[in-house]
């Protein structure tokens, strides 16, 4: 593979990174919560359908983007108020928010397969350099030559690692999801952090959904997420909860999701049914092995999956 061919490899593994990057960050925020939502690709389902109709009926952007937010914030919701009002288990409710997702998609779906992203929308979404940053060898056609929604990912991930980190909100989301008592105790409010965090998180999964439907495909087809959804849980674990190490893992697994399509003109004798299953191989390996090197580091928040209930402090 020649210096061109690798370049446009990896603009093209940004590409396919962008709605795991966005269901990724969402994921990190809900789970600092302390709230384990396995519903990602429910909700990147309802981003997806609800962002692609509105896109194809309105033919404005900005109208797709906010219905497929609003759509992941709609699946978040059902689960906040069951695992935070109802204190429901967070693993069944999860899986149930999938179900649905999945089910919601079809329904909406079902007379837009097959139908095309408008072309003001492509216009909208069609790749634009960035002065300057674009013109740097190597890595500026690779990140810097790419449509506006991926440096959108760029902007979430940074920003969601200066909330987390640097500001006084984020450690308070960070006290909420290892100790919920000693928060409360602290005067804050639970409830509300964790009401919140769910929702913004279920709002980028369906930004994430939409970047496939809009932009990466660009038309509709049933399982149009094609279990990225859980791969991005997957991702949440390998980036230790950390939105920078998200955009990394994001890349990488962007990467094996299209080394497949890359390879099939290389003649080489692998079947592409090996280059498919890729993602979800190295999947199984980054959850064993992260399984396997635990450390306060790198550990999850303390009351993940556990619904918090003042009375019992």
């Amino acid at each position: 593979m020649d210096s061109q061919s690798l370049i446009s490899f990896l603009a093209a593994a940004v590409v396919a990174a962008t709605p795991l990057l966005f269901a990724t960050v969402g994921e990190i925020i809900t789970e600092r919560a302390g709230n384990l939502n396995l519903g990602v690709e429910g909700m990147m389902l309802m981003g997806a359908v609800m962002g692609f109709l509105v896109g194809l009926k309105t033919e404005n952007a900005y109208l797709a983007l906010v219905a497929a937010m609003l759509a992941g914030a709609f699946g978040a919701l059902v689960f906040a108020f069951l695992t935070i009002t109802l204190r429901a288990n967070h693993v069944v409710t999860g899986l149930t928010l999938t179900i649905f997702g999945t089910g919601f998609s079809t329904m909406m779906g079902k007379d837009l397969v097959g139908k095309i992203t408008p072309e003001s929308l492509k216009i909208f979404f069609q790749h634009k350099s960035i002065p300057l940053l674009g013109d740097i060898p190597i890595i500026g056609p690779i990140f810097f030559r790419q449509d506006v929604f991926i440096y959108l990912g760029y902007i979430v991930a940074i920003v969601a690692g200066i909330y987390i980190y640097k500001t006084s909100l984020g450690l308070n989301l960070r006290a909420v999801g290892e100790n919920p008592a000693a928060a409360d105790a602290a005067s804050i409010n639970i409830n509300l952090y964790k009401y919140i965090h769910v929702l913004v998180g279920g709002a980028l999964c369906g930004l994430g959904g939409a970047y496939l439907s809009l932009v990466n495909v660009p038309t509709w087809q049933e399982n149009i997420t094609a279990g990225r959804g859980w791969i991005a849980i997957a991702l949440v674990i390998f980036a230790t909860w950390n939105p920078y190490k998200a955009i990394f893992g994001a890349f990488l697994f962007g990467g094996l999701d299209i080394v497949g399509f890359r390879l099939q003109n290389q003649k080489i004798p692998i079947s592409q049914y090996i280059f498919d299953m890729l993602p979800y191989l190295v999947t199984i390996i980054v959850l064993a092995v992260v399984s396997m090197r635990k450390s306060n580091k790198n550990a999850p928040p303390k009351s993940l999956g556990l619904s918090y209930f003042r009375e019992e402090r």
